[in-house]
């Protein structure tokens, strides 16, 4: 069931209505405009005792700069607990020392946003052990989108939440699923995605204090575009975008501290061959991705380049549902010096799961000798292996491999 004026329900709702209900407080991560504030609004819609304080208001984020313990004296002057919603946190870092304060006196319970995990380690700053309860919003899930039909595999799965929208996974492929995106026509969907990726130039990126390196930052980002999903070259980059390799390592860690790339580390645990150890890197979103990368955003980009972007949709797929689980999983790849390669290996501790992605309708065995050698080396770990095709049909292909429909994963 779909939710009123075309707000999509989110998964990570259940939980944070939770949280009121216990009267726990939470943090919220995640990129902009995947639809933190809605979130909140929407699950404190019916509490009649919310305080708010949008930072992004600059007047209001200037008072509490100069003041942070401004928050104390104003909630302390509330007779009943409220439950305050401090939206972009980050962008007043002192603030989390007063939300302590309140959380120990049991003075309010805190609902928090940011979209920069970076500003707030390079502060320093409070992060509430044992107070807050952390969550990550990204953009829309399949399941989100009305897109599944049944779940293969029981550790990650999940049921559609919406009735399916007027907005097909393969016009996902090329635009990707900012809540934004869905509803929009679609010659306006080149547009936003353009003006997104200019906004986090030149709000986000000039907020971490490189606004003296943008055109060395503009270019590097084109760049890693193109790389993601893979493992970057830093030399190719440093050579073609002009900038030394530790500066484009800084900027890595620059994307990845504000939320816009996930690092793929490689899985080495008891490892009997030489595994290639630079990590990969993926952009938070496709659509986003795609603007980046300067890939012409039409649906017939699909057929040059539909490896990658179906690959980058199910690594993206699988990081969202560990989000939404709250679970210790990691997301890793397996490669081999000698050619062996799984595209993503889901550890969850004593047991992994090894996941193949091919853009075909089927798969033969042949085609999966990484997936073969990874089970025979983890057949402790690993009980199954999967692949995640574009077919129409579940496909026993192997003693321990099942080849799974994308919209069966």
């Amino acid at each position: 069931m779909q939710g009123e004026s075309n707000v999509l329900f989110r998964y990570l709702s259940a939980h944070l209505e939770s949280q009121i209900r216990t009267g726990y407080s939470s943090l919220i991560l995640g990129p902009r405009q995947v639809g933190k504030t809605t979130l909140v609004h929407t699950c404190l819609s019916k509490i009649k005792n919310v305080v708010e304080y949008p930072l992004q208001d600059p007047g209001l984020r200037i008072t509490f700069e100069t003041d942070p313990s401004r928050l104390i004296r104003e909630i302390r002057a509330h007779k009943d607990k409220p439950i305050v919603f401090i939206d972009e946190a980050q962008k007043v870092p002192d603030i989390f020392d007063s939300v302590q304060v309140l959380i120990d006196e049991k003075k309010a319970s805190f609902f928090l946003t940011g979209s920069s995990a970076r500003k707030l380690r390079r502060s320093s700053i409070n992060l509430l052990p044992g107070r807050i309860k952390r969550f990550h919003l990204d953009p829309l899930l399949w399941g989100e989108l009305g897109l599944l039909e049944k779940c293969t595999i029981e550790e990650i799965a999940f049921k559609n939440i919406n009735e399916r929208v007027p907005y097909s996974f393969n016009e996902m492929l090329v635009y990707g699923s900012l809540p934004g995106i869905v509803n929009l026509p679609v010659n306006d969907r080149a547009d936003f995605l353009t003006s997104y990726a200019q906004i986090y130039l030149e709000e986000e990126i000039r907020a971490e204090a490189i606004s003296r390196k943008i055109g060395a930052f503009s270019r590097f980002l084109e760049l890693a575009a193109i790389e993601s999903g893979t493992n970057p070259n830093l030399t190719k980059i440093s050579n073609e975008s002009g900038v030394s390799q530790p500066a484009i390592k800084q900027f890595y860690t620059i994307l990845e501290d504000t939320l816009v790339m996930h690092r793929i580390e490689p899985y080495m645990k008891n490892a009997r061959k030489r595994i290639l150890s630079s990590p990969r890197y993926y952009f938070f979103d496709i659509g986003v991705r795609n603007a980046l990368a300067r890939i012409p955003l039409h649906k017939e980009s699909i057929n040059a380049q539909k490896g990658t972007f179906f690959e980058h949709a199910v690594i993206l797929e699988i990081i969202r549902r560990i989000h939404v689980l709250n679970k210790n999983y990691k997301v890793c790849f397996w490669r081999t010096s000698g050619g062996a390669e799984v595209d993503c290996v889901i550890d969850m501790g004593e047991k992994v799961i090894p996941i193949e992605i091919k853009a075909s309708g089927t798969v033969s065995l042949k085609e999966l000798k990484g997936l073969k050698v990874f089970l025979s080396d983890y057949h402790s770990i690993a009980k199954n292996g999967y692949v995640i095709t574009m077919g129409e049909r579940k496909e026993k292909i192997g003693d321990n491999i099942i080849a799974i429909p994308w919209f069966e994963m």
